[in-house]
């Protein structure tokens, strides 16, 4: 018989089991649903996947730089309890779903699913296996994966015991700095931070035309009842649409261990002392649970 759309998301909802899975059990068994629950649980997919209702709100962020495939890799994977997250068997299928990114580069986390692992697995079926295992509802919930790439370096930073991650790319010619003072010192303090001052943009001409219209429309509010030209209150909204690039904006913000100098004007001093220019490219920054990505890069204009 045809089974339905409706009658696969129906079965879905109530065991919490994978689409596909849902439809062989409803084939298998005519269209009758709780002949399909119970095929479910007895191929233990139902009894694993009905964690999946819970909420997963702890687990860990987690970044590793692989250099066989040559990208780096940061990775928010959710469990309910951080008992769970900090166990052994949480964090090597942390690791293991970090190095298949590395390998595979899925575009998404819904790609990542349907991806083989090396050992023939799908990874929606591994971290079926891993929610059965350590009895928590476990759920990859977003990564980012820079190519490592010539002419570029790449860091990555967690902090809190993976509460906060960042990865930071810079422009730098020559491979042969990147390990060498100061730049090593720079690259690791620029990851720390976009870890505790969290940048929004990388640079001003990055911010959505939008969000300044908005942040214009709120400053001239501010501004109502002043008994001031037009032109002067412009100027004051104009002071701080630029107070709001100095607070969002990575190279506009004072750098966290010395504030008498920007990110861009820190940059700049150790491009000059290591006798090359160089440049941030981009960064992402995961807070665990927030729901909130910041990933930002220069663009060409």
């Amino acid at each position: 018989m045809q089974i339905t759309a409706e009658q696969v998301a129906k079965l879905r909802e109530r065991t919490g089991a994978g689409m596909m899975d849902c439809k062989k059990a409803l084939t298998e068994n005519a269209g009758d649903f709780d002949k399909a629950i119970e095929y479910l649980r007895k191929k233990g997919i139902a009894s694993a996947s009905k964690k999946a209702g819970r909420t997963a709100k702890d687990g860990t962020v987690f970044s590793l730089i692989d250099a066989d495939n040559k990208a780096a890799v940061m990775v928010e994977v959710n469990c309910e309890t951080d008992f769970v997250a900090k166990t052994e068997n949480f964090q090597k299928f942390v690791s293991a779903v970090a190095r298949h990114i590395a390998k595979a580069n899925p575009e998404t986390p819904a790609a990542l699913l349907t991806q083989k692992m090396d050992s023939g697995v799908s990874v929606e079926d591994f971290v079926k296996e891993a929610i059965a295992s350590l009895g928590e509802n476990i759920m990859v919930r977003r990564f980012a994966r820079y190519p490592l790439a010539s002419g570029k370096e790449v860091k990555s930073y967690i902090h809190m015991g993976g509460k906060v991650g960042v990865l930071v790319e810079v422009n730098l010619a020559d491979a042969s700095k990147a390990n060498a003072e100061p730049f090593a010192s720079y690259i690791r303090d620029l990851c720390m931070h976009v870890a505790a001052a969290s940048p929004l943009y990388l640079k001003a001409d990055e911010v959505p035309a939008d969000i300044v219209a908005k942040e214009k429309e709120i400053a001239l509010a501010q501004l109502q009842g002043q008994n001031k030209p037009a032109d002067v209150l412009e100027k004051i909204a104009s002071g701080k649409i630029n107070k709001y690039f100095e607070e969002t904006c990575l190279i506009k913000q004072k750098f966290v261990k010395d504030d008498k100098k920007t990110i861009e004007a820190l940059t700049n001093e150790i491009g000059k002392a290591i006798g090359e220019s160089i440049a941030i490219a981009r960064f992402t920054r995961f807070v665990l649970g927030d729901g909130v990505e910041v990933s930002a890069e220069e663009t060409q204009h």
